[in-house]
């Protein structure tokens, strides 16, 4: 089980049961209010699945649409947080298949290795974003959906129409797409740091 899923089975704090009922009831200034909460969390799973910011933005105004529109069937059995999660995952899968960025089989070749960005390299969760971000979509979706959400393999599966194996394999040459990454970068900063010392 992933720290988030850990973290997001805690049950419905009562100032977020109120408000889940008034936004049902059609308070305006309640749904405001429940955007303005969970709307920077959000934005940031968006983010690990879109290409950019834009395409992120659109899956998050599409993902709180689906969400006011379905918040009646909310049980208040897991976290609100959670189950808006789930909705912000299931968006980002469908915008992704709607776009035509996931494949069942990738060519490495056209991905690696693509330029590294030298700038901002103490900046260590901007690092982890933009390795992710140089992964084919497909390795992209199965990292973040086994390793940040929590998924298995066959859920993953379920989701992206694809095998409970091409998951596996997915997820097996995304790592070591990262660690080829990962050492490129290791590699920039020695060298940074070197000449550093040389001046």
């Amino acid at each position: 089980m992933s720290i988030y899923k850990k973290k997001l089975t805690q049950k419905t704090s009562k100032e977020e049961s109120l408000l889940v009922e008034k936004c049902c009831r059609g308070n305006a200034k309640a749904q405001k209010c429940l955007y303005d909460r969970f709307s920077p969390k959000m934005m940031g799973v968006c983010l690990r699945y879109a290409q950019n910011k834009a395409d992120a933005e659109d899956i998050l105004q599409e993902g709180f649409i689906r969400v006011f529109t379905s918040l009646n069937q909310f049980q208040f059995k897991g976290s609100l947080e959670g189950w808006i999660r789930r909705i912000m995952v299931n968006t980002s899968i469908n915008f992704l298949k709607k776009n035509k960025k996931i494949k069942e089989h990738l060519n490495v070749e056209d991905v690696f290795p693509k330029a590294i960005d030298k700038t901002d390299m103490n900046l260590r969760t901007q690092d982890i974003m933009s390795m992710l971000n140089q992964l084919p979509e497909g390795y992209k979706t199965v990292i973040n959906l086994y390793a940040i959400e929590g998924y298995a393999h066959k859920e993953i599966g379920e989701m992206l129409n694809i095998s409970e194996g091409t998951s596996r394999s997915q997820y097996s040459r995304g790592k070591k797409m990262l660690r080829e990454i990962q050492a490129a970068y290791d590699k920039i900063k020695m060298q940074d740091s070197e000449g550093g010392k040389n001046d």
